[in-house]
């Protein structure tokens, strides 16, 4: 009897009950996703963290040593110290070659003072970087850019552009992207075969440069078909290939390594930073003097190798070719002309002396 109304009680109470997460019930359910996304959004930062802020906040005063003591820093606190030195603006060559690690897989270098010295020098350590970005350098040239792309073979997305000067650099590094010839050795194309066709950035396949005007974007578009410029987000990607996160203009590269960090770490003096746009131009222009010089640069370094290889090509073909000059030929003509006169006045003196012989 008793276990009777016991079941009764049990069933009744089960009927009860609401599993509909929407409705309005006196006792709503929470998921543990849910819960564990306030349980992170409400977690202390690590010891970590807040050691990586304070050292943040006074990184100017340990910048003379860094290159002394960051060589036993593990590979995420150095790329975390690099962000923060880039947000304080006190990235130069020095902190970043003193900060690079061969196991890195980005470089953000964004808004900094890294010239091409410091590029190629971080170029030959990090060798596995899939991403960098260059963007607002003013000092990095399209030769920096070149070395970069020499030494990592695996670079798959650079961001660039965003002032005058990045803007010149990106406007002439579609030579250094495009196919081009290893042997030029040969004297013409029918003699060269597939194999010699390589290209300097095998892997590059995103391009970010929000700035790009209409003329260059055609122009990667014909010569440079494989790599993509300014990719937009799309659930179905981009033709079979999943655009990563990289690639898009409104996302910081260095983002994730200081996500636990305080943000007033690199605010100075208590003031609040402007929001600044990303990849904004800036109003300094260069001179119509230093955009002729830069270009008279670029073009005798683009033209260095097809004038090496015309020196060796008449060279060749002097060494190979049996047949005289032009010069040697007018030579033998007037040779042969100055013997022809002297056979002709022998002819003549001859029937001189023959006239004067049969008169006597």
């Amino acid at each position: 009897m008793e276990k009777g109304k016991a079941l009764s009680a049990i069933t009744d109470s089960l009927t009860k009950l609401n599993f509909n997460i929407g409705s309005n019930s006196q006792y709503p359910i929470t998921t543990s996703h849910v819960s564990r996304k306030t349980w992170e959004k409400r977690r202390p930062p690590s010891l970590v963290s807040l050691c990586l802020g304070l050292i943040g906040k006074h990184l100017e005063d340990i910048i003379l040593d860094l290159d002394a003591i960051a060589g036993n820093f593990p590979a995420d606190i150095k790329i975390a110290m690099a962000a923060i030195a880039r947000r304080r603006k006190l990235l130069n060559d020095e902190v970043i070659v003193s900060l690079a690690d061969s196991s890195w897989e980005f470089l953000d270098i964004s808004g900094s003072d890294v010239s091409d010295i410091g590029l190629v020098k971080v170029a030959e350590i990090c060798k596995f970087v899939r991403t960098v970005d260059i963007s607002r350098c003013s000092r990095i040239t399209s030769g920096g850019v070149s070395d970069l792309v020499q030494h990592c073979h695996l670079l798959e997305t650079l961001r660039c552009g965003g002032c005058p000067r990045s803007d010149y650099t990106a406007r002439w590094c579609l030579d250094i992207f495009k196919p081009k010839l290893h042997n030029m050795e040969g004297d013409s194309w029918e003699e060269l075969v597939t194999a010699e066709f390589v290209n300097g950035a095998k892997s590059l396949r995103w391009l970010v440069w929000p700035k790009i005007d209409k003329a260059t974007l055609e122009m990667y578009a014909t010569e440079c078909p494989r790599i993509v410029v300014n990719p937009k987000p799309s659930p179905f990607g981009f033709r079979g290939t999943k655009v990563p996160r990289e690639a898009l203009p409104d996302v910081a590269l260095d983002d994730p390594a200081v996500e636990d960090i305080d943000p007033k770490t690199w605010v100075l003096y208590g003031s609040v930073p402007k929001a600044m746009p990303p990849l904004l131009s800036s109003p300094v222009e260069l001179s119509m003097a230093e955009k002729f010089r830069l270009a008279f640069v670029e073009r005798d370094n683009r033209l260095a190798p097809k004038r090496a290889k015309n020196i060796r090509q008449h060279q060749r073909r002097a060494e190979r070719d049996p047949v005289p000059k032009r010069a040697d030929h007018s030579c033998i003509y007037k040779l042969g002309i100055h013997a022809s006169n002297v056979t002709l006045s022998k002819k003549d003196q001859d029937k001189k002396d023959d006239k004067q012989d049969h008169q006597k």
